[in-house]
């Protein structure tokens, strides 16, 4: 099939493009930009900067991909932002370059970056994650694989979503949401498991039964953190998905959001 570049867009030179890529009217590719096989730029597509879309990514009309940070600590250089493969990039959604020279923003692969989502410097996003329409990451966030974030929703910068977790819409998140829970509010409260993504995930029905008892030590008893902590090690076999809760809970710097 071949590159196609629409005569109405702009790839300038240095760009570098991979196999059967699609470049669509109105889009402007600079010329540290790299696109992996099968890359479709819709049409009025940025993509600037020193950014990387793996192979078979998708980007819709308006979006701005690899942007320079917004942080005003930017001093120059080259900072990056890497897309992972198969990502789909809807409309006027924007994924910024890391701050200093030599970082990465980094998104994995499967992603869907819905329309008018914000993807901050240095952040580091999984896989598959989805982020709901108007969903705001600020800087240095991390969002763990397969972490769902409602629409409307903001989360606070360096603070780190775990694995397999959900954040209902319009949601505030300041302080950290363990793996696997539920959660949702201003201010944030987690409120249970995510039983669905557990399931749809394959996690068996003994170890979502063990995860239902660390999340009620941890979030419905009186016992501090360090101590339900302990509990749980004491008391639950420590299948993987156990221990993911305890390190993520135990290695938290902003606190959880109990």
């Amino acid at each position: 099939m071949g590159v196609t570049i629409h005569p109405l867009a702009v790839v300038q030179p240095g760009a570098e493009l991979g196999e059967d890529v699609s470049i669509g009217p109105f889009c402007l590719v600079g010329p540290n930009a790299r696109l992996g096989d099968r890359v479709t730029l819709r049409s009025h597509v940025s993509v600037d900067g020193h950014a990387t879309l793996g192979a078979g990514c998708e980007v819709w009309p308006f979006a701005s991909v690899g942007g320079k940070t917004q942080d005003l600590k930017y001093k120059g250089g080259a900072p990056r932002l890497a897309v992972g493969e198969n990502t789909v990039i809807r409309e006027c959604a924007t994924l910024n370059c890391a701050t200093f020279d030599g970082g990465e923003t980094r998104v994995g692969s499967k992603c869907l970056i819905m329309a008018y989502c914000h993807v901050a410097h240095d952040c580091i996003v999984g896989d598959r994650v989805i982020m709901a329409n108007n969903a705001t990451l600020a800087g240095h966030i991390v969002v763990e694989d397969d972490a769902i974030i409602g629409g409307l929703t903001g989360v606070h910068q360096f603070v780190r979503i775990g694995r397999m977790s959900i954040l209902g819409g319009y949601t505030k998140a300041v302080k950290d949401v363990p793996p696997y829970m539920m959660a949702d509010g201003d201010p944030l409260k987690v409120y249970g498991l995510n039983k669905i993504g557990l399931e749809r995930h394959g996690v068996s029905a003994e170890t979502q039964q063990a995860l239902k008892e660390a999340y009620k030590i941890v979030f419905r008893s009186d016992l501090t953190v360090a101590k339900a902590l302990e509990r749980i090690e004491a008391e639950l076999a420590p299948a993987p998905e156990i221990r993911n809760f305890v390190d993520f809970i135990r290695k938290s710097e902003r606190g959880i959001s109990r």
